[in-house]
């Protein structure tokens, strides 16, 4: 079943160059896509265009058969569609716990937002050890756990994920991407932007090349880190960069 559809999205900045040429996009429920691309393909952008950061010179997004294209971001994590940045977006100075419970601000109910803090707590005991420990006093790898957690309290419809492992060891970048495996376990549809693009291709069902704000390629995730053209352009020795 399509959940997500983007259709001819153009967008950029202030009153800055178009930065998304025309993108098209379809996700399907219970689906792990993957966005990769040079620096400035775009990829970025188009994230904060779904989530209602960034408003569209044109084109629309498509969500469950309704248009959210103008909806504002508090609105669009109303509908099922929780965005976790790069930056993580954390309250440095609350504890581990206050950041979950944050996380559980817009269901409205404090029962439920405590048994789903449980559950996060039983999936990444790192959390629960350090519930007390303030945020910004986490690792690199333990703070995007963190984000990452939250985006599950909401128990959201889609998670958007941007630059998931950018900065981390790889020994945290492999349990980063467990932990993206976990939210389809869980019946939550990924689209993730990342740099380490073989990394992201393998975790992935779906993959999307973006470049200069286009479409260059999409198809299966293993069909893409198999074709020679792509391989030369974008999965070569040289890893791909993050964009804007």
């Amino acid at each position: 079943m399509t959940l997500l559809e983007v259709k001819g999205l153009v967008a950029g900045y202030g009153s800055g160059p178009d930065i998304l040429r025309g993108i098209d996009l379809t996700l399907e429920a219970g689906q792990i896509q993957c966005i990769i691309g040079p620096n400035g393909a775009g990829k970025s952008t188009l994230l904060k265009v779904i989530c209602g950061i960034l408003k569209p010179r044109d084109g629309e997004v498509i969500f469950e058969g309704e248009s959210i294209t103008r909806l504002r971001p508090d609105q669009v994590l109303k509908k099922g569609i929780c965005f976790v940045p790069q930056e993580r977006s954390l309250f440095p100075h609350m504890t581990v716990g206050e950041n979950l419970r944050m996380g559980g601000y817009a269901l409205k109910n404090a029962r439920e937002t405590r048994k789903r803090i449980k559950e996060i707590y039983r999936q990444f005991p790192t959390l629960k050890q350090k519930r007390w420990q303030a945020a910004n006093q986490l690792s690199g790898g333990q703070q995007q756990m963190l984000a990452m957690g939250r985006a599950m309290v909401l128990s959201p419809k889609i998670v958007l994920l941007d630059e998931p492992s950018l900065g981390l060891a790889p020994l945290i970048v492999e349990h980063i991407f467990e932990i993206v495996r976990q939210f389809k376990e869980n019946g939550i549809t990924v689209l993730m932007v990342e740099q380490n693009a073989h990394k992201g291709l393998e975790f992935a069902d779906w993959g999307l090349v973006l470049d200069l704000g286009k479409n260059v390629f999409d198809g299966p995730a293993d069909t893409i880190l198999a074709d020679p053209r792509i391989q030369e352009l974008y999965l070569g020795t040289r890893r791909v960069q993050e964009g804007i």
